[in-house]
C-alpha cells in the first residue's frame, strides 16, 4: 500500500508539472502581448485627445484599457494561464497529501519532501493573494520558480519514503517547518516584485522607454510598497520559525541556541529582512536600495534551501540524501 501511494505522488507531482508548463507558456505569452504596440485605431484617437507632449503615456493607458481584439486575446491568456494554475496546485497538493500518507508523517522532513510541500504553498500563496491584490504579473515568475524546484526535487533530491529520525518525531516538525515554508512563499512573492521594481526605475527613469510590457503593470512606487507588505508578513513568519526552532531545540537537543549552521543561516536571514524593513522604515531607504535588499534577502533563502542543506554539516543534516 505505502508503494502505491508513493507511486501515485510521484505520479501526481510529474503530471502537476506537465499542467504548470503550459501555464508557464500561457503567462509568457500574456507577457508577449503586453509587449505588442499599440493598434493603429488606438493611436488615432490618442492623436485626436492629446497632444504631442502627452501621447506616449496617454497610448500606454489606451492600449492596455481599450476592448479591443488585442486586449480580449490577453484577457483570454491570462484566464488559460491561471486555469492551468489552479488545475496543477491541485495535483500539486494531491501529491504533497499522497506523500504524507504513504511516510505517516509530514512530508517535509526531507529536501524532496520540503521541495514539493514548499513550491505547493508558493503557488497556493501566489492564488490566495489574487484575492487580495492583482499579482497575476508575477504568474510566469512563480510558476517557472516552482516549476524548475519541482524538476530539480524529482531528478536530484528524491529519495523513497523511509522511517522518520528520532529528532524530528515531534509536533514542533510540523509547526517550524510549515511556518518557515510560509515565510519563504511571501519572500518569494517580494522577491520577484523587487525584481520587477527595479526594471521599472530604470524604465522610468528613461522617459518610458524599454520593456513595453512595464507599461501595463504598477509603476515602481507601487511594486515598493506591495513588495514591502508581503515581505512584511513574511518576516512575521520567519519571526516565529527562529522562535519555534529554538524550542524545538531545547525540547530535541537540551539547548535553545547551538550555532549550528542551520540555525545561524536562519538568524541572518531574519537579520536581513530585519535590516530591510528597519532601513525603509526610519532610514529612507526607497527605490533601487530596498528593492537590492529585498532580492539579497531571498538569494540568502535559496542559498539556506540549498548549498546549506547539501553541503554544509550539522544537526539539522535531515536532506536525505
Amino acid at each position: 500500500m505505502t508503494l502505491t501511494l508513493e507511486t501515485m505522488s510521484l505520479i501526481a507531482v510529474y503530471s502537476a508539472m506537465v499542467v504548470y508548463t503550459f501555464a508557464f507558456i500561457a503567462f509568457t505569452v500574456d507577457l508577449a502581448r503586453r509587449s505588442a504596440p499599440a493598434p493603429v485605431a488606438v493611436e488615432a484617437s490618442v492623436g485626436q485627445l492629446a497632444a504631442s507632449s502627452a501621447r506616449t503615456s496617454l497610448l500606454e493607458k489606451l492600449a492596455t484599457d481599450a476592448p479591443d481584439d488585442g486586449a480580449a486575446k490577453v484577457s483570454r491568456a491570462m484566464r488559460l494561464a491561471l486555469g492551468f494554475t489552479i488545475l496543477g496546485w491541485v495535483l500539486h497538493v494531491v501529491a504533497v497529501v499522497l506523500r504524507g500518507l504513504a511516510a505517516g508523517y509530514a512530508p517535509w522532513s526531507n529536501m524532496y519532501g520540503f521541495a514539493i510541500t514548499a513550491t505547493a504553498i508558493i503557488v497556493g500563496v501566489f492564488l490566495f493573494v489574487q484575492f487580495w491584490q492583482d499579482l497575476k504579473f508575477l504568474g510566469a515568475y512563480i510558476v517557472g520558480f516552482c516549476l524548475a524546484f519541482l524538476g530539480l526535487a524529482t531528478v536530484n533530491f528524491y529519495v523513497a519514503v523511509a522511517p522518520q529520525p528520532p529528532a524530528l518525531q515531534s509536533a514542533w516538525l510540523v509547526i517550524h517547518v510549515f511556518v518557515a515554508i510560509l515565510g519563504t512563499a511571501f519572500f518569494a512573492l517580494g522577491g520577484g516584485l523587487s525584481v520587477v521594481q527595479l526594471l521599472q526605475v530604470r524604465r522610468e527613469a528613461r522617459g518610458g522607454e524599454g520593456m513595453k510590457f512595464l507599461a501595463t503593470l504598477p509603476n515602481a512606487e507601487k511594486l515598493e510598497n506591495l513588495a514591502y507588505r508581503l515581505i512584511l508578513v513574511g518576516f512575521v513568519f520567519w519571526t516565529f520559525t527562529l522562535i519555534a526552532g529554538a524550542v524545538w531545540a531545547e525540547r530535541a537537543w537540551g539547548r535553545y541556541w547551538g550555532w549550528d549552521t542551520k540555525e545561524v543561516w536562519t538568524f541572518i536571514i531574519w537579520t536581513l529582512f530585519a535590516g530591510y524593513i528597519h532601513a525603509r522604515a526610519t532610514r529612507g531607504w526607497r527605490g533601487s536600495r530596498s528593492a537590492w535588499l529585498a532580492i539579497i534577502g531571498f538569494a540568502a533563502v535559496m542559498f539556506n534551501f540549498t548549498v546549506v542543506n547539501l553541503f554544509f554539516k550539522g544537526l539539522h543534516a535531515y536532506s536525505g540524501l
